[in-house]
């Protein structure tokens, strides 16, 4: 089984070569999609008169502020427009595609962070509300089996659901991981808009669980999360975690063959 995680900024520049490439691999494997979608959250919100913030964390990860009106335009972006548009894409193409999100039969659950450590604009590590953030602690894996068993190819939005049962933004990269940890996937691909994790220029291969987790510190905004959710996949079981370009032809199939990918697992790839 493999779980594939595709940014929501990304699905209009998938390589033309993508659908017939999902085909080909659902012809002998299974797979689960789970998408973001964070620069459309952003413009829509932007359409709807309510500015976003973004905060970094002391480990310098960076995330969208969730109040509770943006977590009701996340929720309506994320679980709705995006959601339905590769449901849509992916059955035009004769892929039985089934679109939900994580709150759906409770599937990811989620712990409302009640305080966030930020940096501040002068470096100075202060706290904030934690807003309708959430941090994963578990996934029920019952709905996807069904589907998957009954040969639907599930698509999920990152939106968890809390203790009190109020819907949360989970982060998407984390969230596919989780999910592979949960189904006990092969491989989990991470598709973005480069090739892989660029270190001083270079695309990195290989690297070890051992070896990316001692780089994290050193790795800039936005592949930084990718690969942390790599580490916490292989962490899980997860037997391999690749990140790839979604615009390169036939895509998934050449990130499964380790083409000009980055690769991270328990051994050297």
């Amino acid at each position: 089984m493999i779980v594939i995680k595709i940014g929501g900024s990304i699905v209009d520049g998938l390589h033309a070569s993508t659908l017939h490439d999902v085909q080909d691999v659902l012809s002998s494997d299974r797979l689960v999609i789970v998408h973001g979608g964070g620069k459309e959250v952003t413009r829509i919100a932007g359409l709807l008169g309510k500015e976003q913030r973004f905060v970094v964390s002391p480990g310098g990860i960076r995330s969208r502020y969730t109040d509770k009106e943006t977590m009701e335009i996340f929720t309506m972006v994320m679980a709705g427009k995006i959601n339905k548009e590769i449901v849509s894409m992916l059955l035009r193409h004769g892929v039985r595609a089934v679109g939900i999100s994580g709150i759906d039969a409770g599937m990811i659950h989620a712990e409302r962070k009640k305080k966030l450590i930020i940096v501040d604009e002068r470096g100075r590590k202060v706290a904030i509300e934690g807003g309708y953030t959430g941090k994963i602690t578990g996934v029920d894996t019952a709905l996807l089996n069904m589907l998957i068993s009954s040969n639907y190819t599930p698509v999920i939005a990152p939106v968890a659901v809390g203790d009190e049962y109020e819907m949360l933004n989970v982060d998407g990269d984390r969230a596919a991981a989780y999910v592979a940890g949960a189904l006990k996937a092969d491989r989990v691909l991470f598709m973005t808009d480069v090739n892989g994790l660029i270190m001083d220029g270079r695309l990195v291969e290989h690297l070890t669980l051992d070896e990316a987790r001692r780089m994290l510190p050193r790795i800039g905004h936005g592949m930084e999360k990718k690969v942390l959710a790599c580490t916490e996949a292989l962490g899980m079981g997860v037997k391999e975690a690749i990140i790839a370009s979604g615009k390169v032809e036939n895509p998934i199939s050449s990130a499964l063959k380790h083409i000009n990918c980055t690769v991270i697992s328990n051994g050297r790839g």
